[in-house]
């Protein structure tokens, strides 16, 4: 007898719909897929949809037609993680993807706990240490939550910022002057709304992410038009090319790490080339001291208050 399928449970008012973000994910992994991509032949009718056809996926997926066509209206109720494995490989699912897909499909309903994010003594001690490193550490809803003082030299103070505004959407999407510090800025947005979509697969109870959503929306077309892509990413390493004021150009390499105790929280670190034009500058802004945090980035003066 087959069991009785689990009922509906209704988003918390003010987050995200996870039905919603499940059903619109797999419409767009789907449409970015060409039957010659998975080895079908194309016939010679014109095709109505872009990319493959929901029975096409569900063959390839090993699943019926109307048991893939519910789950793309949004209904994960039931699925088994083997079926969710069989269609994360008919779609070409990164790791990444795979993972947004199982948080969509089968969400936990984690609710944000009521203190907020903390970042541990010894973390922020080990961020004062990297006296030559640029370090910062990012949370849940890209939230930053500490950073040391040459991190404040590079990309501006945040200490006097309300602690709202201290979010890397915000300021990449609302802050003019991060569109002249960061030379590729169109991919530092997509990576940005990439792992905002994936935390928001982690946590659709979330009500400030939710609203953080909704504010960017209004306010910015260009992240209205990534977030309707649902492309996610887990970004970890890369160059990140940066123009300050004072100094000109600086190419940094990101590398990223996460606290032992703290999956969601992210140490990201900015190391310039040994001997390298970015490292003097690096010196440079490191020497200034404070005076670089003022004059930087139009934000508030240097503090320790983070």
């Amino acid at each position: 007898m087959d069991a009785l399928p689990e009922p509906v449970r209704e988003p918390a008012a003010g987050a995200l719909d996870p039905r919603v973000e499940l059903s619109e994910f797999l419409r767009t992994r789907r449409a970015r897929l060409k039957p010659q991509d998975v080895g079908l032949l194309e016939f010679g009718r014109r095709r109505r949809v872009p990319g493959l056809r929901r029975e096409e996926l569900a063959q390839l997926a090993g699943v019926s037609v109307a048991y893939y066509t519910r789950l793309e209206q949004g209904d994960g109720r039931n699925v088994s993680a083997e079926v969710l494995d069989s269609i994360a490989r008919a779609l070409r699912l990164s790791e990444a993807e795979h993972a947004h897909l199982t948080h969509l499909a089968k969400p936990k309903h984690k609710q944000p706990g009521a203190h907020g994010q903390q970042v541990r003594g010894t973390l922020r001690t080990l961020l004062d240490a990297m006296d030559g490193v640029p370090a910062i550490v990012v949370g849940r809803r890209s939230d930053i939550l500490a950073w040391n003082q040459l991190a404040a030299a590079v990309f501006g103070d945040w200490a006097e910022l309300p602690a709202q505004e201290r979010n890397w959407a915000r300021l990449v999407f609302l802050r003019p002057e991060f569109r002249d510090l960061i030379v590729d800025w169109q991919q530092k947005a997509i990576d940005t709304v990439s792992q905002l979509h994936m935390d928001a697969g982690s946590h659709p109870d979330d009500p400030q992410l939710s609203a953080l959503v909704g504010e960017l929306s209004v306010k910015s077309e260009e992240f209205r038009r990534l977030w309707a892509t649902h492309n996610v990413k887990e970004k970890c390493h890369g160059i990140q090319r940066l123009r300050h004021p004072l100094v000109g150009d600086l190419d940094l390499r990101l590398e990223s790490f996460h606290p032992a105790d703290d999956h969601e929280q992210q140490l990201l670190t900015y190391h310039a080339e040994q001997g390298s034009p970015s490292a003097e500058a690096l010196r440079l802004l490191a020497s200034w001291g404070t005076d670089a945090t003022q004059a930087g980035m139009g934000t508030s003066p240097a503090g320790r208050d983070r």
